[in-house]
């Protein structure tokens, strides 16, 4: 699932919109519907979703094989 597609899926269950989070966020304008349109945010702009949702957001990498978490 895309990070775009987990993002409204979580602003569904918080019953926000993207207009919502965006005035959150104190973005401008429509920076967040074409980051989200384009599904290229930076870890640190899903850190800040992840707060302004109130959820956790752990980036990690974790090896298929040994279960190592990177």
């Amino acid at each position: 699932m895309s990070m775009t597609k987990k993002i409204k899926t979580i602003l569904i269950e918080r019953n926000m919109t993207i207009k919502e989070l965006s005035d959150k966020l104190g973005y401008e304008g429509s920076y967040l519907y074409n980051k989200l349109a384009r599904d290229k945010m930076t870890e640190t702009e899903l850190r800040m979703i992840a707060d302004a949702l109130n959820c956790d957001y752990d980036g990690i990498f974790t090896f298929r094989d040994t279960g190592k978490q990177i």
